[in-house]
């Protein structure tokens, strides 16, 4: 068995970006793997380590060496390589050369496509050893990293410029340069707490070694997890309970690599901010975890996550307090200043701001997401008063883009809308919807829970996927400056999760009205449809349902998500079924039966024309199940029809044995195909089962 030993690679630099640290740590490891795999030293699962300022991977069980391999190369064919005395040609003569031997040190080898020359040899494995250097740059190289920059005189390209560069396997450093730095066997400690290096010795021993003394915890998840027992702990401490954002608690851990959480408090008087002016001001700008009290309201309160374990923490909270004073009396300026003018009289203002060039202004976009919400709110079944409302809703929905605020924090756009309708008494629906217009704002987070919010956020996102397919710019690749795939996604899930009864189709039709100037609005219509119905399959995948559940509903072309949906899970829970694999083929065969007849299918079948117990029983058992199955097809009860219609396995599977279909009397074969449609309507009134694979 070869012999093998943990292998340790660690780029240290100057702090890293935060947002993209975690990423480009478990790409260098997925890349190192990768690369060590290229090379024939197998396949690894690593662990990855990353803080501010190194990036590491460890490897486990590399070999020393690669394996030796046996090399077959296949030479001349042997009527090429000898002639009729049976003397070497000069093809057998250059082959033999070029492999370092004599004609007849070469082997034959025939096979039933026909005779050549062959020359075996065993090819010895390089060292693990020299081939790293190549394997690290290689992977570094796949980081995926938007700029790179160069330091000093040197020639090389990183996110950030390289201090130090350590690869051990095992014990035996790699002596190398990458990135115009020379490796070794040592790393370097916390910044402040011990700067200075730190003998590894053994790659298996880097968090330990870093962890002991050093002052760094070099796994990311370890630190997160730190981070979040800390602020619960200093949270319960202040009689609260801390507000952890996952992405908040992410990029503390990408900021520091001993973490030491510190609480703090601010002036109760800004307690009169709205709660999400706080969180913003808090979490956006210092990257502090709010702290929330047993009502649901804010606390004067922050815990802020340090580098360092002072040995003088009242001077860090005093720093933190003094910090955070002027940004919240600047939210409050704000929030006073932007009250001096309601919604309604900032909306001459959206005309100044470009939606987009071709499809004009914010302004232009409320005026057509308005009548779209009022279409939305009347397919909902909405009332006249709620329809009104949700049209308002809609006048006013981007009307705090050109507030103070939301110039500060953008990330607030919706939510201030929301906050000023309140102030300038607009209807409670009417805030509500604006501050749900925007939902859900990333994948995970939750959809609006109003019937205005579900209808605006609804117009706002199917206004945006026609307009921008309607100028041509829609995504390609992995480019989607208009995010209109989350665009459709959201509009999707609001579809479906609050089990809404709308047409996609005919909605699209609706919006396409609002761009009358656009001769081709209707072909962008089914573009939009195909494009939705991608992030439509992408969102049941990521569910659990196969693609060929997906396919089996989509080809009956369902044109309301929600009711997509319930044949999708319908059909899902069918294929579980021990029934299910036999009725997908039998339903498979009745098709293609019925596309090669060549005869006129009659409507009804005609029970005098049975002349066989099988075609009896498949009968009398569809006659018996059709009326239920109809009636929970009315109630769009898709599961309770598929499993009943399960019930029909049997007779088919007996008709099929016992029953000649295409039967030379005429009648009797007409009456046949008739039966056997009737079965596969049944089925289709849900999905097209015989899509399903086995």
């Amino acid at each position: 068995m070869a012999e093998t030993a943990d292998l340790l690679v660690e780029i240290g630099t100057e702090e890293l970006p935060p947002k993209s640290l975690r990423g480009m740590s478990e790409a260098f490891g997925e890349a190192l793997c990768e690369r060590l795999a290229s090379r024939i030293l197998g396949s690894h699962e690593c662990t990855v380590y990353a803080t501010p300022r190194r990036l590491a991977v460890l490897v486990p069980g590399v070999p020393l060496n690669q394996p030796d391999r046996d090399v077959e190369r296949r030479g001349p064919a042997l009527d090429a390589a000898f002639d009729a005395d049976g003397k070497a040609t000069k093809a057998a003569e250059g082959f033999a050369r070029s492999c370092g031997v004599e004609v007849a040190q070469l082997e034959r080898l025939e096979t039933a496509d026909g005779r050549w020359l062959l020359f075996r040899s065993t090819q010895v494995g390089e060292s693990t050893a020299s081939l790293l250097p190549a394997v690290v740059e290689e992977a570094l190289a796949r980081i995926p990293v938007a700029r790179r920059m160069r330091w000093a005189d040197l020639e090389a390209e990183f996110v950030r410029p390289v201090h130090w560069v350590t690869i051990l396997h095992g014990s035996q450093v790699i002596e190398t340069s990458i990135m115009g730095v020379k490796s070794g066997a040592v790393t370097y400690g916390h910044r402040f707490h011990h700067p200075h290096s730190v003998e590894i010795g053994e790659a298996s021993n880097y968090a330990g070694a870093l962890y002991g003394g050093a002052h760094v915890v070099a796994d990311f998840a370890a630190r997160m997890d730190m981070i979040r027992s800390q602020v619960e702990e200093a949270a319960e401490a202040l009689g609260g309970r801390a507000v952890i954002d996952n992405s908040l608690l992410e990029e503390n851990a990408a900021l520091v690599e001993w973490p030491v959480a510190v609480t703090g408090s601010f002036d109760v008087s800004f307690l009169s901010l709205p709660d999400c002016v706080l969180s913003a001001t808090m979490q956006g700008h210092q990257r502090y975890f709010p702290v929330m009290g047993d009502d649901g309201a804010l606390m004067p309160n922050f815990i802020a996550i340090s580098n360092i374990e002072s040995r003088h923490p009242e001077t860090v909270r005093n720093g933190n307090e003094r910090v955070i004073r002027p940004r919240l009396a600047d939210a409050a300026f704000f929030f006073e200043a932007d009250q001096g003018q309601s919604l309604g009289e900032r909306r001459d203002a959206l005309k100044d701001i470009v939606f987009q060039e071709k499809l004009g202004s914010v302004f232009d976009k409320s005026e057509r997401v308005s009548r779209l919400a009022g279409i939305v709110a009347i397919a909902m079944g909405l009332g006249p008063e709620e329809i009104k409302l949700a049209r308002h809703a809609a006048t006013l929905y981007k009307c705090d883009l050109v507030t103070e605020m939301v110039g500060e924090f953008p990330e607030l756009q919706g939510a201030m809308g929301r906050e000023y309708a309140l102030v300038a008494r607009e209807d409670l629906q009417v805030a509500n919807a604006i501050g749900e217009s925007y939902m859900p704002r990333f994948a995970g987070d939750r959809i609006p829970s109003t019937a205005i919010g579900r209808a605006l956020s609804i117009a706002d996102r199917l206004d945006t996927l026609l307009g921008i397919f309607l100028i041509g710019e829609a995504p390609t690749g992995d480019k989607d400056p208009f995010a209109l795939r989350r665009a459709a996604l959201g509009a999707l899930r609001i579809m479906i999760e609050a089990e809404l009864p709308l047409d996609l189709h005919k909605l699209l039709k609706s919006t396409v009205e609002g761009y009358e100037k656009f001769p081709d609005a209707a072909g962008a219509v089914e573009q939009v449809m195909e494009f939705v119905l991608e992030r439509l399959k992408a969102y049941f995948i990521d569910r659990g349902v196969s693609i060929d559940v997906f396919l089996s509903v989509q080809a009956r072309e369902p044109t309301e998500p929600h009711d997509f949906a319930r044949r999708v899970y319908a059909v899902d829970a069918f294929r579980k079924l021990p029934e299910a694999a036999s009725l997908a083929a039998a339903n498979k065969r009745i098709q293609n039966i019925l596309k090669q007849a060549q005869d006129a299918v009659p409507e009804k079948v005609d029970e005098s024309l049975f002349a066989d117990d099988a075609e009896w029983n498949l009968a009398a058992k569809t006659l018996g199940l059709g009326p239920r199955v109809r009636d929970l097809l009315k109630k769009r009860d898709y599961t309770s029809a598929m499993t009943s219609l399960a019930g029909l396995r049997e007779s088919v599977d007996d008709f099929f044995d016992n029953v000649k279909v295409m039967e030379d009397d005429e009648q009797v074969r007409k009456n046949r195909l008739a039966l056997l449609r009737n079965i596969s309507n049944l089925f289709l009134e849900t999905a097209d089962i015989s899509r399903l694979q086995a």
